[in-house]
């Protein structure tokens, strides 16, 4: 057997595996770690007649590693090593080595939650940090403490930042083993590329067989991106003659792997996903083109769903990458982007227990028995508000009960191997005998779209998943070519092969009857009750959902003008409507029958600022979402509060203010100001605003609209709101006349903020030295002195002032202007008088 780096390790991980209950090893791709490691450890004493199980993050990985560990004992696979992944499982009562995918792991300690038989749990390529690979830790962890003293746990990565894991792990101890790897010259961009990125690599990869020598690996996000390059490669038979071109991703048949992985006579060309960055090894690569980008898990807003999307790689895996151009000799790697766009990739992928939706995770931790995940050991905590959401959700479906214990229904839906929103919906669809139906639904959601981008869409329905349901099984029906131009063949091999599983499963038989918008529309509002929809107005485009938020139907939907309708595909939002992608129509009376129990009855009597009156209408509401309106009189005590809120809402500016109710709070006002002991109320406009309920309500009765409101008079709820003795001690001490010397009554002018005034003209004034005041003499006030036409001359707080060094001027200006009005030398011995001389003489 060929000597490899891990080699030398081995004795170390023996001790360790004895002595300790967990072991981390870091190791560069190529080392053997994956390979060598499960077969070593099979003659460790402390694992003698245990089994092995190692989690791999893919299927193609952990097929592979299988095949190739088999190899290398002289058997077939299925014997002392095998695999089980999705759709596939291979081995026999002489397994020992099993090597599994993770989502495989964590369902299967539901039902052996005590790992009877395995001895030793080896986590590989750990950096990868899925959901799955999080989970299954955590339980393996609790396993530990809950008896299995005896059970171990290897983790094993290229990449992984070994202290934090290892101190989770109780600070365990860590073996690292460096790997041999030649000098990569790297190339960059000057500048990102904005076009298709398989377009972009086929360009690359032209030049790179002009311009290097040996085997080619090309990093590409998915499986889709791969066809296309290869498509386009394919098209250049002129320079690719002597070049074999393989793609290299999960869906594809073992055989198509193989041919990918193994040494050929030609030079080749591999295009891969991530799956080659450390997950497999690939002898013979001297070059590497990467396009920057990967398929990542993440909560997708617009599905309310987990999805491989397609996001910018970390500098970490650039690194891996590229040092896969360095394992055979000195090699080159292309990168396209730029410098600068290197420069800000972040260190490390996010885990995706902190960005992914943990609705299933929640749902598996229940069925653990676990409804606080403070309970188990975790690398990175579980974000909070994601449990919390997920948890809520799982209550609205009936799988949770009001305490996070799991119920009869969320076991049957953690069986499933979907997310708990298709789960549910599948469940309903049983009872309905939709169940076929509902496994097509499951299967289109849980995958990517199967209509092409770039396709004419021809709609046939209000249902935008009803069309791809009837697509799909025009597919099935018709030598799966028909509607190629349509839809994505590969695609429709892909749902229907999960269509078929989750049949097998629920015990399903197949049924190809077609089925109308209304089924469709009520089994995915099942599956996404909170997406539930009303048209804002008829004929637009708008809706409103349940959840409170907006959105806006895409041009591409099949649905239009359509009274209710589930939204089941939407994105954006945070600033406006966000847009509806994919939606199926509602009938209110399915969504009455089917959630009856979730709608309420509520009467709003509120005051329209728009119509300036009062509205009384009984609302029948789903969640945030009125559904229907019916007119209703209202009773008096709801008029009474609806104008009250009406009144709050327009503010004093509502009412008509009289100058006497104007008058009235400002010499309250100044009262306060004077005497504040007295406790005078405060009458500001935040005060009686705030205070309407108290001194207005007694006064609304009878009042419906806005002119009712204008017409009102104010002063006496104003009056109201002070006592007796205080309405008393405001017309003694602050009236709002005052008799000057001529025997006038003149009105006074209060003010908020200011001293009171008043405005007399000045022969109205002669032979009075002392300026009047107010408020017990507190309160001198201030003049306004007119002439004899009524204009302002003069402001002052001073009369004394005035007559001994103002008027003298006075006169000599206006004395002129107004020859009947009387102007004397002496204004202090002056009769005072509002008359001209003419009268004045007719009198003597």
């Amino acid at each position: 057997m060929q000597k490899l780096p891990i080699d030398q390790i081995l004795p170390q991980l023996h001790e360790m595996i004895d002595n300790c209950p967990a072991v981390v090893v870091k190791a560069p791709p190529g080392t053997g770690k994956t390979t060598r490691i499960p077969l070593a450890l099979l003659k460790n004493p402390s694992l003698k007649d245990k089994k092995i199980i190692m989690l791999e993050p893919r299927r193609l990985a952990a097929v592979n590693a299988a095949r190739w560990m088999a190899s290398l004992l002289g058997e077939e696979v299925g014997r002392t090593v095998g695999y089980a992944i999705r759709f596939e499982r291979k081995v026999s009562a002489s397994t020992c080595i099993e090597v599994v995918t993770e989502g495989i792991l964590a369902r299967r300690m539901q039902s052996d939650p005590f790992l009877e038989g395995v001895g030793l749990v080896i986590f590989d390529e750990f950096h990868e940090r899925s959901l799955h690979t999080d989970l299954a830790l955590a339980l393996c962890r609790d396993v530990q403490k809950g008896g299995r003293e005896d059970l171990k746990l290897l983790i094993m990565s290229a990449t992984l930042e070994c202290g934090p894991i290892a101190e989770v792990l109780g600070n365990t101890p860590v073996l690292y083993i460096e790997g041999e790897c030649f000098p990569v010259d790297i190339h960059y961009l000057a500048r990102d590329f904005e076009g298709e990125i398989a377009l972009e690599a086929s360009m690359a990869v032209a030049n790179a067989l002009r311009e290097t020598d040996g085997d080619i690996l090309l990093f590409l996000p998915g499986s889709g991106d791969i066809r296309r390059c290869q498509r386009l490669l394919e098209n250049r038979r002129e320079m690719l003659d002597s070049v074999d071109i393989h793609p290299l991703y999960g869906d594809l048949p073992f055989a198509a792997q193989e041919r990918a992985i193994a040494p050929g006579k030609r030079r080749r060309v591999v295009l891969a996903t991530n799956i080659a960055e450390t997950s497999l090894t690939i002898d013979g690569i001297r070059t590497v083109i990467d396009s920057g980008f990967s398929k990542q898990l993440r909560f997708d807003p617009a599905t309310g769903l987990n999805r491989l999307v397609t996001l910018r790689i970390s500098a970490a895996s650039a690194a891996q990458r590229a040092g896969r151009a360095g394992r055979v000799g000195p090699g080159v790697c292309y990168r396209l982007w730029s410098r600068h766009t290197q420069n800000i990739l972040i260190p490390f992928t996010q885990p995706e227990v902190l960005i992914a939706d943990l609705t299933s995770l929640v749902l598996q931790l229940a069925e653990w028995g676990v409804n606080d995940p403070r309970k188990l050991t975790w690398v990175d905590p579980l974000p909070f508000s994601s449990f919390a959401e997920g948890r809520l959700l799982l209550e609205r479906f009936g799988a949770l009960d009001d305490h996070g214990l799991i119920t009869h229904h969320g076991k049957r839906m953690a069986s499933l191997t979907v997310h708990p929103r298709l789960a549910h919906m599948l469940l309903v669809s049983q009872e309905k005998g939709e169940g076929a139906l509902a496994a097509d639904l499951a299967a289109l959601l849980g995958e990517r779209d199967i209509f092409r981008g770039d396709a004419e869409q021809v709609y046939s329905s209000s249902s935008d998943l009803l069309d791809r349901v009837e697509s799909l099984r025009e597919w099935r029906g018709s030598g799966r070519e028909v509607g190629e131009k349509r839809v994505d063949t590969w695609l429709c091999k892909i749902v229907d092969r999960s269509s078929k599983e989750l049949r097998s499963r629920l015990g399903i038989k197949d049924d190809e009857t077609l089925h109308g918008v209304d089924e469709v529309g009520i089994l995915l509002a099942h599956a996404f009750p909170e997406r539930i929809a009303r048209q804002r107005e008829p004929g637009s485009d708008r809706y409103l959902l349940v959840n409170g938020k907006g959105g806006r139907l895409s041009p591409r939907s099949a649905v239009r003008d359509q009274p209710f309708l589930v939204a089941v595909s939407m994105d954006g939002g945070e600033r406006g409507d966000g847009m509806i992608h994919q939606a199926s129509a509602l009938t209110l009376k399915d969504m009455r029958k089917e959630f009856g129990n979730e709608f309420r009855l509520r009467r709003k009597v509120e005051w329209d600022r728009k119509e300036g009156r009062i509205v009384a209408v009984d609302e029948e509401y789903l969640g945030e979402l009125v559904v229907a309106t019916k007119p209703v009189v209202p009773r008096d005590e709801e008029v009474l509060a609806a104008v009250l809120e009406g009144v709050k809402s327009i503010g004093l500016v509502a009412f008509k203010w009289t100058e006497k109710a104007f008058q009235f709070r400002a010499r309250i006002a100044l009262a306060g100001r004077l005497f504040p002991e007295e406790e005078w109320p405060d009458l500001s406009d935040r005060s009686l605003i705030d205070g309407f309920d108290d001194w207005l309500s007694p006064c609304l009765r009878g009042i419906r609209t806005l002119t009712d409101l204008f017409t009102l008079d104010i002063l006496p709820p104003l009056k109201g709101i002070l006592t007796q003795e205080q309405n008393r001690r405001l017309d003694e001490g602050f009236p709002t006349q005052l008799t000057v010397p001529s025997g006038s009554r003149i009105s006074l002018c209060y003010s908020m903020d200011g001293p009171p005034v008043l405005a007399v003209k000045l022969q109205e004034l002669f032979g009075l030295a002392e300026t009047p005041a107010v408020a017990w003499g507190k309160a001198p006030l201030l003049l306004h002195l007119l002439s004899p036409a009524g204009r302002p001359i003069q402001v002052t707080s001073d009369l004394s002032n005035f007559w001994n060094e103002v008027y003298p001027e006075v006169k000599r200006e206006l004395k002129g202007r107004y020859p009947k009005h009387p102007w004397p030398d002496d204004p202090w011995s002056a009769a005072p008088t509002r008359h001209v001389k003419k009268r004045m003489w007719g009198k003597g």
